[in-house]
């Protein structure tokens, strides 16, 4: 699943490609929406809360406002073509919006997921539900570190993954920040520095999505196979001591236990039997989450 630096250098492309042009014709291709029209709404910006994309339209004909919520999730995408230009035919059954510019260019929504439209002072309503956004203005630290805390027995990758105490993280980033943590992906979060952790995983994440040539380098090598200090490296062995790099296999249906890589050598601590969540075998301990009502948009760890 794209990170929260994935969506916001889509939003900056996009911002790039359609803002300031008009939509002059619009087709959503979801039932929830089939009935909304763009036409005639000015494309006003991108914006990004974590893993969600919210792009904002001008009002129109005394509509105030909007902004389109979508979510990319495993497989979501964007793509602008120029005016005669068309999508390959294998990917056309799988267009959820189609708009056509003022230039004449057109742009498809493809398996874009969680999509909705309401008016931009409502996007709360969508994405009220996240945590802090290290990628935002309006990021608040210690306002991160105080969710994170709240819940001290979680397992360090579990509570990153989950996208209401800190927005943005995913999978990548959960593995390489409890690796540079020094400590077992298991290890209660409670036992880490966790103002030091978020600290470190605000710095890295703008890093990656501001600095040519380094999304999501995590080494400062930007060469293919050494980017990463752990993850995807069980045949390379650990970027550190060169030991072996652990996998443990993802619990399917369980967001909170993705596919987890580290090294026993460099990261002491709990191993996968300390997992909490909601998947088979999986036990729930006191510091697993409390079942929340989930979103109109989303689930609180995407």
């Amino acid at each position: 699943m794209p990170e929260g630096d994935s969506v916001w250098k889509l939003a900056r492309r996009l911002d790039r490609q359609l803002t300031g042009h008009t939509v002059t014709r619009s087709d959503f291709r979801t039932p929830a929406l089939a009935t909304r029209d763009l036409s005639g709404r000015e494309v006003v910006g991108h914006d990004t809360h974590g893993k969600h994309l919210l792009t904002r339209f001008s009002g129109a004909a005394g509509s105030p406002p909007a902004t389109l919520h979508s979510h990319l999730r495993m497989d979501g995408s964007w793509s602008t073509l120029a005016p005669g230009k068309r999508l390959p035919a294998k990917l056309q059954p799988h267009a959820r919006l189609v708009w056509t510019l003022d230039d004449g260019r057109r742009v498809h929504g493809i398996r874009l997921h969680d999509l909705a439209l309401v008016p931009t002072d409502r996007e709360a309503d969508l994405v009220g539900h996240l945590g802090p956004d290290p990628l935002r203005d309006d990021w608040d630290a210690e306002e991160a570190v105080r969710r994170l805390l709240a819940r001290p027995d979680v397992p360090l990758v579990t509570a990153l993954l989950d996208q209401r105490s800190l927005a943005g993280l995913g999978n990548l980033w959960a593995n390489e920040l409890a690796f540079l943590s020094g400590v077992s992906p298991w290890t209660p979060l409670g036992e880490v520095d966790v103002p030091h952790l978020v600290e470190r995983a605000a710095t890295m994440l703008r890093h990656s999505a501001t600095v040519p040539g380094a999304y999501q380098v995590t080494t400062g090598s930007p060469v293919k196979g050494d980017d990463h200090w752990v993850t995807g490296r069980q045949r390379q062995g650990c970027r550190r001591c060169g030991g072996p790099v652990s996998v443990q296999a993802e619990v399917p249906g369980d967001a909170a236990n993705r596919r987890t890589w580290w090294c026993r050598s460099c990261q002491p601590g709990p191993g996968p039997e300390a997992r909490v969540g909601d998947g088979p075998g999986i036990r729930r301990g006191a510091g697993a989450a409390r079942p929340r009502r989930p979103s109109r948009s989303s689930t609180g760890r995407r």
